[in-house]
């Protein structure tokens, strides 16, 4: 399927998380997608290039970097050298600065690496591979996503924090993170149920990462990650909010710096450090019944989402619908069930056979919330933001 110089260029959609890469590729003009796929345990010998409706390769890619040249060179045989049009990417943090979608340029690339400790589990990374674009196809468009964007509307009193005020004037405030997941959910929620966008929704993104928001009349009111991802509810090496008294406790008993710190809540913890054995729900659900500490692990990842739940539905003064979205949140029906059950008093109720089956409402029908499992799609959200900007500015294609 070789291109030419008359044939239609593609959007490339890039999503970048901290040990793999997603990519699609999106058709101009209509947004079709022709291609999708993933490189997975980037830097480890038994990394993985997965695309859809092809054999997987075992690959060995130096990082993120290494994956983009991969790819191009994968992309070039498929499609052409000159079959891109416009790259789009997902980045994760950014700042204070810049709170809408935009053009990728020098500007961008000072205020990120001013900013890198934001989010040095992401921003390192996505630095490097805008830049390794550019090399690549000098003076073609990039759009640079901001997950952090969606939330640019929460209240003042849901970004501040409660430290000296010095402190914000510097950027840091709670930002909230997996905008683009929330984006596209938002968007299929209004083809699903128009007036559904305009009630008191939580959407709850949960695959590696987890996060719920707060949306009202289609905006952010407030969300659990904070100043960085590792904020919230326990994840999958995450530990979600801890007691900041830690820092100092452990500092003084184990020796343990910042930096050890650091990795210790964003690798370390979560339903790893719980469980000891594994991060990921499906190895936990399978340990359960035989292993208290899995047991232990998924019981308070449960708890704590209910928790937000609840918090999160007292901030909007109600709920009228709930979505789950995400790797766990659309496929594990027990964990669903499990942060539902005790629900019941905010008129959250599961339909038994729904939810088993991972349907697209899964609440029972005289329930007062209506509840969702919505499968995301960040990188068609990267893909229409880049056509979005692509009109507003011009370029040379």
């Amino acid at each position: 399927m070789m291109a030419n110089e008359q044939e239609p260029k593609f959007i490339l959609a890039l999503n970048a998380g901290s040990s793999s890469l997603k990519f699609s590729l999106y058709r101009m003009g209509n947004l079709q997608r022709v291609s999708r796929g993933i490189f997975e345990r980037l830097g480890q010998i038994d990394g993985l290039f997965k695309v859809e409706d092809r054999p997987d390769e075992q690959i060995h890619a130096e990082g993120h970097v290494g994956a983009l040249a991969h790819l191009f060179a994968w992309l070039d045989g498929q499609f052409g050298s000159k079959a891109i049009g416009a790259i789009g990417h997902r980045i994760v943090h950014g700042g204070p600065k810049y709170r809408a979608h935009c053009v990728v340029d020098a500007r961008l690339f000072d205020e990120l690496n001013r900013i890198v400790d934001f989010a040095p589990e992401h921003l390192p990374a996505e630095i490097a591979m805008m830049a390794f674009c550019q090399q690549r196809f000098p003076g073609l468009p990039q759009i640079a996503c901001f997950d952090t964007a969606f939330h640019n509307a929460m209240p003042l009193v849901a970004k501040q924090m409660a430290i000296p005020r010095r402190f914000t004037r510097a950027g840091i405030e709670r930002y909230g993170f997996h905008g683009l997941s929330y984006t596209f959910v938002l968007q299929a929620l209004a083809r699903l149920a128009p007036d559904a966008t305009q009630g008191r929704a939580i959407l709850a993104h949960m695959g590696n990462g987890v996060s719920l928001t707060a949306i009202r009349n289609g905006l952010s009111i407030d969300t659990t990650m904070g100043f960085t991802p590792a904020a919230g509810v326990p994840m999958g090496t995450r530990s979600g909010d801890i007691d900041p008294g830690l820092v100092r406790y452990l500092f003084r008993t184990e020796g343990m710096d910042a930096r050890v710190f650091d990795h210790m809540v964003n690798h370390q913890s979560g339903l790893l450090g719980m469980s000891e054995t594994s991060s990921d729900v499906r190895d936990l659900l399978a340990a359960e019944a035989s292993d208290s500490r899995a047991a232990d692990a998924l019981a308070l990842f449960c708890y704590r989402i209910r928790l937000a739940i609840g918090s999160l539905t007292a901030c909007l003064g109600g709920i009228d619908m709930l979505v789950f979205t995400g790797g766990i949140g659309e496929n594990a029906w027990i964990i669903r069930e499990r942060i539902c059950a005790e629900l019941g008093f905010l008129g959250i109720v599961l339909a038994a056979d729904s939810n088993r089956a991972n349907a697209t409402v899964i609440s029972t029908e005289p329930a007062r919330v209506a509840v969702y499992v919505i499968p995301t799609d960040e990188e068609a959200v990267i893909a229409s933001s880049v056509a979005t900007l692509l009109k507003q500015e011009t370029f040379l294609l």
